[in-house]
């Protein structure tokens, strides 16, 4: 049984009879799920993510004057629920965890982008896609009040245009810095080693392009080939990618140096595609400026190349 689902039969048969019951005003104007931590949240949960942190459980959201009120009482309640469903051992409440038990809608996402909704352009810039992947994971059940997905309706699908079209041009400089002309040149140099750290950036800052381009927040690092493979636009330069991450450095120099090129191939004919470059050339910094060139709000668009 997949994470998502027991959270949810748990909640379903156990949480929220026993919670309503006893606070039944709270619980109508409190959100319910999980979210945040864990593969189980993005749904890549498998037996060998259940050594830790896996089993029956999920997050109370409450308003920040709720929380103060009965905050401390509803995770008394919590914690009486039982500790066995279905065969798993309900998930611990660990102090700062952010993973299962009551807190304030206002704390969850703060512990992940410092804020709830950002208010500038310049603070979206800032925050990792990982973050954002990770408070807009899982599921709600419930949201009475409907605080806590308001936020995150306003957090999802992707980062306001501008800001994702700065985030395009960054990937689209580091895949040639990286990939097109450092990856050659350190293998020029018989430096394998630097060869293999080119090689990582290429791929961290392709597969940020396919999520950026699918208007998609990219993943915890492991994660980001297993969320990759449901993707559409780029979808081409997956299985060149995956050749590359699975190749040796010394043997397969040829075959890794095609693979780039192909991929960053498929890359810009997706930026063409939506409208994103106008540059030409197979070299990807040129569509990285042309990127540039749609960005509206004038601070973003006049950062460097490589900034976010």
């Amino acid at each position: 049984m997949k994470g998502l689902e027991l959270c949810r039969l748990y909640y379903d048969e156990v949480g929220a009879p026993a919670l309503k019951a006893r606070f039944p005003g709270l619980m109508g104007r409190a959100a319910v799920g999980p979210a945040g931590q864990g593969s189980d949240c993005l749904g890549f949960d498998d037996e060998y993510s259940r050594d830790h942190d896996f089993g029956p459980g999920f997050l109370i959201w409450l308003t920040d004057a709720d929380f103060e009120e009965y905050g401390a009482e509803l995770q008394a309640a919590y914690e009486e629920l039982p500790r066995e469903f279905r065969g798993y051992a309900r998930k611990p409440t660990h102090t700062g965890s952010q993973r299962v038990g009551v807190m304030r809608t206002t704390d969850f996402y703060n512990y992940y982008i410092g804020c709830t909704v950002p208010e500038s352009l310049m603070k979206w810039v800032r925050i990792q896609e990982h973050f954002l992947a990770t408070c807009t994971s899982g599921e709600v059940f419930e949201d009475g009040l409907g605080e806590f997905t308001a936020i995150r309706n306003a957090l999802l699908p992707c980062y306001p245009e501008d800001v994702r079209l700065k985030k395009l041009a960054a990937r689209a400089a580091t895949m040639a810095q990286a990939g097109q002309y450092n990856y050659f040149r350190m293998m020029r140099r018989g430096d394998v080693f630097g060869a293999r750290l080119a090689l990582a950036e290429f791929l961290n800052a392709s597969l940020s392009m396919m999520y950026l381009l699918n208007f998609r927040y990219e993943p915890f690092y492991k994660w980001q080939f297993a969320g990759a493979g449901g993707l559409v636009a780029m979808a081409d330069a997956l299985p060149y990618l995956k050749d590359i991450a699975a190749s040796s450095t010394r043997r397969d120099e040829r075959a890794i140096g095609n693979d780039i090129e192909r991929a960053c191939a498929v890359a810009i004919s997706e930026l063409k595609l939506q409208g994103l470059t106008n540059a030409d050339g197979d070299y990807m910094e040129p569509h990285a400026y042309s990127i540039m060139a749609h960005i509206e709000d004038e601070t973003i668009r006049n950062l460097h190349v490589m900034e976010g």
